[in-house]
């Protein structure tokens, strides 16, 4: 049992699990506010919990520790991950959750893509495969007929 709570796919299907939810609790919580209020609420309840995390876990670095490089990649993923959130809670309050959230998911797909070109790992067949049919399901799914 404790491998499998180290292990990255127990940890990736929690996170699909919270994403769902996030999806559901949003389209009901963004249904009489803005939806960049609604993202900037959000933001400071995760920046909390974030907090809370580091404090429980004593996982605290002190900033000096971390390197330039390192400093602007996350930087960069904060400002990535910010319109995102925007982008997606518009999307959520402008259409249906069941729609807007397999679109959002096509990030799985530029993620293979992205990580291929810039990041040199490499995708078998297979896993090409995979990629293609998560890019159809989510059009799929999203498709109003």
């Amino acid at each position: 049992m404790k491998t499998f709570l180290t292990s990255w796919p127990f940890w990736a299907l929690l996170s699909a699990g919270f994403a769902a939810l996030t999806a559901i609790f949003a389209k009901v919580g963004i249904e009489n506010v803005n939806s960049d209020f609604a993202t900037f609420f959000r933001t400071i309840v995760i920046l909390m919990a974030a907090g809370l995390m580091l404090y429980i876990t004593g996982n605290w670095q002190e900033p000096s520790t971390v390197s330039p490089r390192t400093w602007l990649f996350l930087v960069l993923s904060g400002l990535a991950t910010g319109a995102s959130w925007i982008c997606y809670f518009r999307a959520l309050k402008l259409g249906d959750a069941a729609r807007v959230a397999p679109i959002d998911k096509l990030s799985v797909v530029f993620v293979s893509v992205f990580a291929v070109l810039f990041l040199g790992e490499r995708l078998s067949l297979p896993n090409w495969l995979g990629v293609v049919m998560i890019g159809v399901g989510a059009v799929l799914v999203a498709y109003r007929a």
